[in-house]
């Protein structure tokens, strides 16, 4: 089997069988299409039998990837590797996956970004009411950071997923598992603004609008991530002065400022849609942190000076 077929028969697998996402198959297939550029080009028995990919191949690729790429982008497509050819040996198209002998970059993991209880405050209520795009920043922002949604849960969220009465939403995540999220009293209002605007978006010469989706366009079609991300700075930079502010560090911040108001792990994984336990405990990390901020600027201890010690004189022998 050439390396372009294995790739497009994996593709087809975690499309078909493992009814992966089509931005994670779309994300695999990028990977290691690169590896099939490369194999092409260093290697071209590689790319005409997939059997022939072996570990010199593998480290070549990506050490040439190392030079511009990040640590976290060389490291996913080691991953990418190893699980493409896992399958291709339980299939037996292979004998031995060579990459399971890569080594995977070590990624330092920074902190999450992460606001204040006020500065959340300020970003979520920066939108101005009035208009049909104000409400619906508003509310996007409302949902963001009162249910901790991902920026693709919240473009992918269809109208009769929403209970306003029953203040939740059924929200599909990674690997299309679907879970409930609660929606808080200044979400509902801010939903209900928006559901009374939301006719006015429209396409401008058509007049139609996507009658499924619950967010939109300023031209009535669903909701995509860029927009969400350009939103989400825009109002960062005019509500905290954060023109870094990406929709991400509002999902941080919900789980961060529930952990500080005593809520368990398990109730926030649940919330977050976090497969496992140990991604919810990075948010210990991150309130630990802000805890040690908070008492190096209000303790008196913390900040009273070291006082030196003046040795006492030798006893006269």
């Amino acid at each position: 089997m050439t390396l372009d077929r294995a790739i497009q028969a994996f593709a087809a697998h975690l499309r078909d069988e493992r009814r992966a996402s089509p931005r994670t198959v779309a994300a695999y297939a990028s990977d290691l299409a690169g590896l099939s550029e490369f194999a092409r080009e260093r290697q071209p028995e590689a790319a005409s039998d997939v059997a022939q990919v072996d570990l010199f191949l593998l480290r070549s690729w990506l050490a040439r990837l190392a030079r511009t790429h990040s640590t976290a982008s060389v490291q996913r497509k080691v991953a990418a590797s190893r699980t493409w050819m896992r399958w291709l040996r339980r299939r037996g198209i292979i004998a031995r996956s060579p990459a399971d002998d890569l080594a995977s970059p070590k990624v330092r993991r920074d902190l999450p970004t992460l606001l204040t209880t006020d500065a959340a405050k300020e970003v979520v209520e920066a939108p101005a009411l009035g208009s049909a795009r104000g409400a619906r920043d508003r509310a996007i922002l409302e949902i963001l950071y009162g249910s901790g949604l991902r920026v693709s849960e919240v473009c992918d969220l269809d109208l009769d997923a929403v209970d306003l009465s029953g203040a939740s939403a059924r929200v599909v995540g990674k690997g299309r598992k679907e879970r409930l999220v609660p929606l808080g009293p200044p979400c509902v209002a801010a939903l209900r603004a928006w559901l009374a605007e939301r006719p006015a978006l429209v396409h401008p010469v058509r007049q139609t609008q996507d009658a499924r989706a619950f967010f939109l366009t300023v031209r009535g079609a669903r909701l995509y991530p860029r927009a969400v991300w350009k939103l989400v700075r825009d109002h960062g930079a005019l509500g905290a002065g954060r023109a870094d502010l990406h929709p991400h560090a509002l999902r941080h911040s919900c789980a961060t400022h529930m952990l500080d108001g005593g809520a368990d792990l398990r109730a926030i994984q649940e919330l977050l849609g976090h497969a496992s336990l140990s991604t919810t405990q990075r948010y210990t990390h991150v309130s630990t942190e802000h805890v040690m901020r908070v008492y190096d600027a209000a303790h008196p201890h913390a900040k009273r000076a070291q006082v030196s010690r003046v040795p006492k004189p030798s006893p006269r022998g």
